[in-house]
């Protein structure tokens, strides 16, 4: 079981990710609308996972960017969870 880190314990200059819920306007399908015409489904509660940008530790915020739909949202402690490091993977093939 892989053990998660306390957002109060992160280290300001790494990287990491968490899950978050955050309630938000939906499309029909569940997710944030975008560039799409896909009809609203009204404000609803959507999770998701995203990459910690910000932390504000005396308000209990961090600003994070979802990954599905990459868009950024500010987010209570409360509403985040299994919040773990990334490691940054370069998928491109270099050119000989």
């Amino acid at each position: 079981m892989t053990e998660f880190i306390n957002i109060e314990d992160i280290t300001p200059g790494n990287s990491y990710a968490c899950k978050f819920r955050v309630e938000t306007m939906l499309d029909t399908f569940g997710r944030p609308p975008g560039l799409s015409d896909t009809p609203l489904a009204g404000v609803k509660m959507y999770e998701s996972i995203g990459i910690l940008m910000q932390r504000d530790s005396d308000q209990r915020l961090v600003k994070l960017k979802d990954e599905k739909s990459s868009k950024e949202f500010v987010v209570p402690f409360d509403d985040i969870w299994d919040i773990d490091t990334i490691e940054w993977i370069d998928t491109l093939d270099p050119q000989d």
